[in-house]
């Protein structure tokens, strides 16, 4: 894993992976950790870019549920968590992103010219107007990296908007959905258009089918004629380097040219 890789010079770091609704679930997670005792702390770190209740809330409250039926060490006990609920405004993040969008803009004649569509998950109102932070934190994002997108490349678009997707029931979401706001550009006779999954850090379903797959074959249909999608952070060195960040301050740790190393753990949490 490149996360450990690039912590290892700072920490002794033990990775494991807890998906919210599939293998490997939190219990195997924090079974591979207890096997793996004893731990100085650990660092739990959603990959959810943004908060919400519906996504790191609830992942955190499985592993807390989880985490409290397991007899730790008997000496040390628990070993103590830090947590890092959101990075949705983390200058390596905002670079990262602005990179992936950068690479694909190239792949326009004008670039300046073209419709950037930020489409985030959806969300229901019902969380929101309980203050799920979860929207304000997109547009903080979405802000953030038009400013330094602008600032790195002559060809940003001047054109931008934002978007949610993968609206489940009949309940009221967040506005507008990407599916009509590609109807509705089509019908405006926009023919470029760039999606920038902002809220996704890595390619699933919602980006590698219902973006590039089914979104895709809306805006062609509607007579859009170059349709692209920027790839996720995955593991791009800026996005690798935020999440190095967040850890090491998450455990008290500046970078140095020659740290000493101290045992720690880190618990990566990202399925929606």
């Amino acid at each position: 894993m490149r996360l450990v890789e690039a912590v290892s010079p700072y920490i002794d770091a033990v990775a494991v992976v807890a998906m919210r609704y599939w293998h490997p679930f939190t219990s195997e997670a924090v079974n591979a950790l207890h096997k793996d005792e004893p731990l100085v702390e650990i660092v739990l770190l959603p990959l959810y870019p943004h908060y919400s209740f519906a996504t790191t809330l609830s992942s955190l409250k499985e592993w807390r549920r989880v985490a409290d039926q397991v007899k730790w060490g008997e000496l040390a006990g628990r070993p103590p968590e830090r947590t890092i609920d959101n990075f949705h405004d983390h200058p390596l993040y905002i670079q990262a992103l602005v990179q992936r969008i950068g690479s694909v803009l190239r792949q326009f004649p004008d670039s300046s010219r073209i419709h950037l569509v930020f489409s985030a998950h959806g969300l229901p109102m019902s969380l929101v107007e309980k203050g799920d932070p979860y929207p304000k934190q997109i547009e903080e994002t979405v802000r953030l990296v038009c400013e330094l997108g602008a600032k790195q490349y002559s060809g940003w678009p001047r054109t931008h908007l934002l978007c949610y997707q993968s609206r489940v029931g009949p309940a009221k979401w967040l506005q507008p959905p990407l599916t009509e706001t590609i109807e509705r550009l089509g019908h405006e006779g926009v023919k470029e258009m760039l999606v920038a999954p902002i809220s996704f850090v890595t390619e699933h379903i919602e980006t590698l089918h219902e973006i590039n797959i089914e979104a895709r074959e809306e805006a062609e249909k509607l007579g859009i004629e170059r349709f692209r999608m920027m790839p996720a952070v995955g593991d791009s060195p800026l996005f690798i380097s935020a999440l190095k960040d967040l850890v090491l301050c998450a455990v008290g740790i500046e970078a140095r040219s020659s740290p000493a190393p101290v045992t720690s753990a880190q618990m990566s949490s990202g399925a929606i």
